[in-house]
């Protein structure tokens, strides 16, 4: 198949595709005669594991890891468990920090509705978010 049948099938656009190619995530087809590039089912089978890698949050780095053991046959499970377990924990310490940064507003727009504006005369500084 073409690489538009290609794209259709996996889901994926022609330039994803071309630069998945050129960052070695997908072998180069074969071409025909006149120059297409020509892919069979693997090269959608591929396309669709990296798509789906990528969704769960998999860098492209980790999924080029986890296919380089696919090509050799290791197992991935372990190193696919690894790298979600890592994923986990990034997003675990962005919540703590989104929390920490919400409480932060909270408290300066709660301050900001107990201040009278005629207060405010520092031209230096805003008593809402500075509350030395």
């Amino acid at each position: 198949m073409r690489i538009g049948a290609l794209a259709d099938r996996s889901g994926l656009s022609t330039q994803a595709i071309r630069y998945y190619e050129s960052i070695e995530l997908l072998d180069e087809p074969a071409r025909t005669a006149t120059g297409y590039r020509e892919y069979d089912q693997a090269a959608v089978e591929r396309l669709r594991f990296i798509r789906d890698a990528q969704a769960s949050g998999l860098t492209l780095a980790e999924v080029q890891t986890l296919l380089a053991m696919k090509d050799s046959s290791i197992s991935t499970c372990g190193h696919t468990l690894e790298f979600l377990d890592r994923h986990i924990a990034e997003i675990d310490q962005q919540m703590a920090r989104l929390r920490t940064a919400r409480d932060e507003l909270v408290a300066m727009v709660e301050r900001a509705r107990d201040l009278d504006p005629a207060s405010c005369t520092d031209p230096n500084r805003c008593q809402v978010i500075d509350a030395s």
